[in-house]
């Protein structure tokens, strides 16, 4: 395994998260907080028209030159948007175009500028995966809600997991296996039955989905300063793929996983609809 992938396990970062979201506050009440306003549409008709509205109304500049990015669209526009600007801590503030809009705020565009304004900042972190295939080709991508370990084929997946260097599950034959963020329990971490965490949580999700053996293993809560290894057993025979949120990588033998506490992301959202009070309000929903 590598050094820099080692090191971007690293904690360190806390009270850097803390400073940014307060140095993005405007300084004085007749000043805008973001000057200049991007705006992307996640392509269907209804974000496009809400888009070209609000272009009307404000202007827009190419994102990369932005202060902030609005994404119209749903939580699939959000997390390519996130992708698209890992590492540069650009904030991104979603207003809700599509069928899913969990990360998303409520669309209307009259008042933008008072409610960017006033959002409130969210800092995330990414799982850094690194998976090697037969050949010792080795493929790194990151992730905001999760890394899907899948079977490829009809028969179940045989997976050895390691945690910091020991070996902690010598085989479960499941599905699949994935380790969540705590921004993405609220996903597929979810519908496997995993645990759902708050925002500021730090700890690691690590769920079986559809486990064979053991039957009574129902996953664990790792620390987020841990790193997960995993082995594909029998890889030719039951081969297997990794999936970084939308990025896929078959045929793999080995995978390794770790929070980037190195990579900063930058959710902005309405006072009273952050995502820790959504996060708490999905541990009570039925």
């Amino acid at each position: 395994m590598s050094d820099a992938f080692a090191v971007s396990a690293v904690r360190g970062y806390e009270n850097i998260s803390r400073t940014r979201i307060n140095s993005m506050k405007p300084n004085k009440i007749s000043e805008r907080r973001f000057k200049r306003i991007a705006f992307l549409s996640s392509g269907t008709p209804e974000a496009n028209a809400a888009r070209a509205g609000l272009v009307a109304r404000y202007g827009t500049v190419d994102p990369e030159t932005a202060d902030v990015v609005v994404a119209l669209g749903g939580d699939g526009l959000m997390l390519q948007t996130l992708h698209r600007f890992m590492g540069k801590n650009k904030p991104i503030y979603g207003m809700k175009q599509g069928s899913v809009g969990f990360l998303m705020n409520e669309f209307h565009g009259l008042d933008l500028e008072q409610r960017l304004d006033q959002a409130e900042a969210s800092i995330v972190h990414p799982l850094l995966m690194e998976t090697t295939n037969a050949l010792g080709e080795i493929v790194k991508a990151r992730a905001i809600n999760e890394v899907s370990i899948l079977r490829q084929s009809y028969q179940a997946a045989k997976i050895r997991i390691s945690i910091d260097g020991k070996e902690r599950l010598a085989e479960l034959i499941a599905d699949g296996l994935l380790i969540a963020t705590p921004v993405g329990s609220t996903a597929y971490n979810l519908s496997a039955h995993g645990p759902i965490l708050p925002l500021d949580a730090t700890l690691m999700p690590l769920t079986p989905i559809a486990a064979f053996r053991p039957r009574r293993w129902r996953g664990a809560l790792l620390p987020d300063t841990a790193q997960v290894t995993i082995d594909i057993l029998e890889a030719e025979k039951r081969p297997v793929a990794a999936v970084a949120d939308h990025f896929e990588v078959k045929n793999v033998i080995e995978i390794a996983v770790a929070m980037d506490h190195a990579t900063d992301l930058v959710l902005l959202h309405d006072p009273g609809h952050s995502l820790d009070e959504r996060i708490l309000r999905e541990q009570f929903g039925y």
